[in-house]
């Protein structure tokens, strides 16, 4: 029997985590899929500044350890078995879990470099992320380019948004607004300028467990790289800066299947 599909995850999804314009879209009809047959439910987020987190039963009963964090380095066990580390020069903001509108679930780990006036220069999200298993949904990045990050193969676009913060303020349930507020807890707000890259790798076969990572970079004022108001991508416009952002991303974090 067919599923539904997400069409796009980050409601940063819906920011990159989607994009405006198509990316919005994507993000929009993301959220319809997850909200349909209930009503819409309004993130859960459960914010653990530790170093665990855990794995959770279909019952939400906690049963084991599966992912930790130590220095700049994420361990995870499962979906994907793999390590994670961040380039120097970023620090471990915190980690938390969020419910996305009853029908998924997520684990995020935000790396950040702040300047003095604790706005962020760059930063990394790194989320886990499952369809719960009352859905019937699937992950879906078949229309995206791909890249290799380490040993994990990742589906991948690349945005420019002229004020993300307030995108991301229009869904106060959504994954973006959420890493947003665990970066306020420590005192730092987004770049008003930013291009993103988020990268997509389905670990299961089944498509109903996601990694996603998104990477952000603050784009100076008067810069060259082309920004849109809505989050447009960078392809048409400067395929080199496209490039350029894609390889920061890339540098800056080693993936190692375990």
């Amino acid at each position: 029997m067919a599923t539904s599909e997400f069409d796009g995850n980050f409601n940063f999804t819906q920011a990159y985590l989607s994009g405006v314009n198509e990316d919005y879209e994507m993000h929009s009809r993301k959220r319809q899929v997850l909200s349909s047959g209930s009503a819409m439910v309004v993130a859960a987020m459960i914010l653990m500044l530790g170093v665990s987190t855990f794995a959770h039963g279909s019952d939400g009963a906690r049963v084991k350890a599966v992912r930790h964090v130590k220095g700049r380095t994420i361990s995870s066990q499962e979906s994907p078995k793999a390590e994670l580390s961040v380039q120097k020069g970023l620090r471990f903001i915190g980690t938390q879990q969020i419910n996305l509108y009853g029908n998924a679930e997520a684990e995020q780990y935000v790396f950040a470099r702040s300047g003095p006036d604790n706005v962020v220069e760059r930063f990394y999200l790194v989320q886990f992320e499952h369809v719960l298993p009352t859905s019937k949904h699937t992950y879906n990045y078949d229309s995206m380019r791909t890249t290799q990050i380490g040993d994990l193969q990742f589906s991948y676009d690349v945005k420019s948004w002229f004020d993300l913060a307030a995108k991301l303020a229009e869904d106060q349930a959504s994954d973006g607004a959420a890493t947003e507020r665990l970066l306020a807890k420590r005192h730092l707000s987004l770049p008003h300028k930013t291009a993103l890259v988020r990268m997509f790798h389905l670990p299961s076969t089944d498509h109903r467990t996601e990694l996603m990572i998104v990477y952000g970079e603050a784009l100076p004022e008067g810069g060259a790289v082309p920004v849109g108001k809505d989050g447009g991508p960078m392809d048409m416009e400067s395929p080199g800066s496209t490039q350029m952002f894609l390889e920061h991303a890339r540098q800056g974090l080693v993936v190692q299947a375990r």
